[in-house]
């Protein structure tokens, strides 16, 4: 006759239970990542301005780079294909630039993966690290637990967290925003200036929302944008290579 189990084995049996589907919940909403549209789609593919690579990151080469790089974290649950129309016009201006695929789809898992890139890429003298939203500001923690590897931060609709200070760290960077955003809003963006350097660049893009720092359809809790995707794209390039031109001209 078999032992019958104790009450603590089977409270212990059904506590693993529930981690075990709180676990596979989890990953399956992490998984459900929002998919690139038809311009981002269209973006991945090479000409003879620059060469598309997608293995084991989204890789865009210039024809003639320039020594600074760029490297972009995706934002939560975002498909990391759906930054590719912006990052295709940064290689078009001569700056490598590389979209990092994230576990889950959440940078908060591998913050320090640009080092990676990096490491990859010993031709290119100065790096700019930056993402949307969620990646974003693990691009801002990365610049933070990084700063011998980091000549520049570019924020979208993202701002650090908290312990990620770098007020004091004479990092050129730029905070891109939407004037609409409902999830990274206006208020929020401006609060985080204390711990960005005081020459950080504040740009708002009047009209803008969250979803269009990327082409990937509408997201629950956004605003409506009152300006078309690729108008938003145009003052997104337009303020990041500005700050990449920055980093050209001034550092080492």
């Amino acid at each position: 006759m078999r032992p019958r189990m104790s009450k603590g084995a089977w409270l212990l049996v059904a506590l693993a239970a529930v981690i075990l589907l709180a676990v596979l919940a989890f990953t399956l909403w992490a998984s459900d990542a929002a998919q690139p549209q038809a311009a981002a789609l269209a973006s991945l593919v090479s000409d003879g301005q620059v060469e598309v690579t997608q293995d084991p990151w989204i890789t865009f080469t210039p024809a003639e780079p320039k020594p600074t790089g760029l490297i972009l974290y995706p934002g939560g649950r975002v498909d990391p294909r759906a930054y590719a129309a912006t990052a295709r016009a940064f290689a078009e201006a001569g700056y490598l630039t590389v979209i990092v695929p994230m576990p889950l789809n959440l940078a908060v898992f591998a913050p320090g993966r640009a080092l990676e890139v990096m490491q990859a890429n010993p031709q290119v003298a100065r790096w700019v690290v930056g993402g949307h939203s969620l990646g974003g500001a693990m691009a801002a923690n990365f610049a933070a637990q990084h700063p011998d590897r980091t000549d520049g931060l570019v924020l979208w609709a993202a701002y650090p967290a908290g312990g990620d200070d770098l007020s004091d760290s004479g990092l050129p960077a730029a905070s891109i925003s939407g004037s609409l955003d409902g999830l990274a809003d206006p208020a929020t963006i401006l609060a985080s200036r204390s711990l960005l350097p005081s020459d950080t660049a504040f740009v708002e893009i009047a009209g803008g929302n969250h979803a269009q720092f990327g082409d990937y359809g509408p997201q629950a809790g956004d605003n409506p944008a009152t300006i078309s995707a690729n108008e938003q794209w145009d003052h997104i390039v337009a303020a990041t290579l500005a700050l990449l031109q920055r980093v050209d001209r001034d550092r080492p």
